[in-house]
């Protein structure tokens, strides 16, 4: 049987590849059998990816045990708490753009026969699932698995609890003792942030859309479980391989209505809606944001993790995981159990015998925190092209909310106003110009949200922008503001004072302002010059387009 890596392996004229591999310390056995390239994020800089050099040999023993040379190349992550609320947040959307390119760079220049993807954090799980159904070759994704929880005060906490602590020790609530105990106490280990933050969103419905096995995206980093998964997505690829079962035969528009389905079960992170709709556009899906919400409106939100409650990663997975929420969903006929996964088995083989374990963590479909899903799209005249929000993670009161804008060019603004007890009850902080192209770089905007929490002013106050949130944020967080400033939109035009109403469950989100004085106001505006005008972002600015359509590049 021909394989991709006879390219590089096979035939006369290949000799001269074949002495470059055996320079490398290849054997001849080695090269007659399929190259799988296992795609390592490991680093020294992301918690989340410390250990992935251990995941990656178990992945390589795996790959060996069923008959493959495996063969680990590098890819890039950005610990996205360690960018927190300075420059470096600009590089973290856009460097999902570059991680789905070098990952097609390094498997096109050395003709991989399959790929297993070991991410682990917020945009390298979905730039590695891009490449793989742009490349459409067998591909399996092993994450390195969440974080344990910290324990603070007797209490399980979590980063998102940490950032809070920073509002609360700004408004004397605690003080250096008490923000000390959270900083040493919060984040115990290795792993992805443990809450249902963007990373273990994305690594739960790649489980969901069926291109990672059973477990990926809730056994913790630490667990011998997770080992064990890693040498079993090692022999997954190889049968994927061997039956030549590609990525766009598993990620295609039945699997990802499955992982809409999943996603507001479970309460997974706004940051969701932006890779979903990536993944589907590489794929050539057609994914838009109507139909967000239209699973918000059947599928009820099963799960409160953190930050929207008080369970974690381990209590999911205590519980029953990714799998038993699939199988609750399938009770009511949410989702299409004859889909094939990366586990070379259907949805409903994956599915058969689970079951929630503990209703704490994952409750039933007839008693579920909601009977809406946790996320939720608006549409107004301030986002005409709709915006997101977290619904799972809002308080009941801020569902509706009406009250006086206060305008920030940039988060940094926003923030010092916080700090400086300038926010009071009832206001709607507006941050703009922080879009993709704005930003440049989207940028999350945890510090402003868990500001407001840890001020405990999340339950009277409500932030809008044309950036984006982290999963770790909550409260009446509403991001993704689309059409964004720098490309015209109304929300750069919003003053001082001007009253905004908010409607969740009715999908609306609106200034009482008239289209006549958006008019007028439209034609005083003086165009802002862009604030990165060299190197890499300034070229992601030009090329990146709307979030609405998930922050890709084109050149259209």
């Amino acid at each position: 049987m021909s394989k991709r890596s006879d390219n590089v392996t096979r035939g006369i004229e290949k000799a001269p590849m074949r002495s470059l591999f055996y320079a490398m310390g290849y054997t001849k056995e080695e090269l007659e059998r399929p190259l799988i390239g296992v795609v390592s994020a490991h680093s020294e800089i992301v918690p989340g990816h410390i250990h992935l050099d251990k995941i990656t040999e178990a992945v390589k023993a795996g790959v060996r045990m069923a008959g493959g040379t495996p063969i680990m190349v590098p890819a890039i992550g950005v610990c996205d708490g360690i960018a927190m609320g300075h420059i470096g947040m600009k590089y973290s959307l856009a460097s999902r753009e570059l991680i789905a390119d070098s990952v097609e760079t390094m498997t096109m220049a050395h003709q991989f026969d399959g790929l297993v993807l070991v991410p682990n954090c917020d945009k390298i799980v979905p730039g590695m699932v891009m490449a793989a159904v742009r490349l459409n070759i067998p591909a399996v994704v092993c994450s390195g698995g969440p974080m344990m929880s910290g324990l603070v005060g007797g209490v399980e906490t979590s980063l998102s609890k940490m950032f809070e602590a920073v509002g609360a020790r700004k408004a004397d609530i605690i003080d250096d003792a008490g923000l000390e105990e959270y900083e040493q106490n919060t984040c115990p280990g290795c792993g992805s942030c443990s809450g249902m933050y963007t990373a273990n969103s994305m690594n739960c419905l790649c489980e969901a859309v069926g291109i990672a096995l059973p477990g990926n995206g809730t056994i913790p980093a630490v667990h011998s479980g997770r080992i064990m998964l890693a040498k079993h997505a090692g022999m997954a690829i190889m049968n994927l391989v061997e039956k030549d079962i590609k990525a766009r035969d598993i990620i295609n528009e039945k699997s990802i209505r499955n992982a809409l389905a999943c996603d507001m079960a479970l309460g997974c992170s706004s940051n969701s809606v932006l890779h979903l709709l990536a993944i589907a556009n590489e794929a050539g899906v057609e994914l838009n944001l109507e139909l967000f919400n239209e699973m918000s409106a059947k599928v009820p939100n099963l799960c409160h993790l953190a930050p929207a409650g008080g369970t974690h990663m381990h209590d999911l997975n205590n519980a029953g995981g990714v799998q038993a929420v699939l199988a609750e969903l399938n009770k009511k006929g949410l989702i299409d159990t004859s889909l094939i996964t990366a586990a070379g088995t259907t949805v409903a083989e994956n599915i058969e015998g689970k079951y929630i374990k503990d209703n704490n963590a994952i409750r039933s479909v007839d008693d579920p925190y909601s009977e809406t899903g946790g996320i939720a799209i608006m549409w107004g005249n301030i986002a005409q092209e709709g915006c997101v929000v977290k619904r799972s993670a809002v308080a009941p009161e801020m569902l509706k909310h009406t009250g006086p804008a206060r305008v920030f060019d940039c988060e940094e603004d926003a923030i010092d106003a916080i700090y400086n007890g300038k926010i009071v009850d009832g206001d709607v902080v507006v941050i703009r110009y922080e879009g993709p192209k704005g930003g440049p770089g989207m940028r999350e905007m945890l510090n402003p949200t868990s500001a407001l929490a840890g001020m405990q002013l999340d339950k009277t106050v409500a932030l809008i922008t044309d950036g984006r949130f982290s999963g770790a944020s909550r409260g009446a967080s509403i991001g993704h503001v689309c059409p964004e400033a720098a490309c015209g939109g109304n929300i750069g035009l919003i003053e001082e004072g001007d009253i905004i109403e908010i409607d969740i469950p009715s999908a609306k989100i609106n200034a009482k302002v008239s289209d006549e004085e958006f008019a007028r106001r439209r034609e005083k505006a003086v165009p802002r010059e862009p604030n990165v005008k060299s190197g890499w972002l300034y070229r992601y600015a030009k090329l990146v387009g709307p979030s609405c359509k998930g922050a890709v590049m084109s050149e259209d």
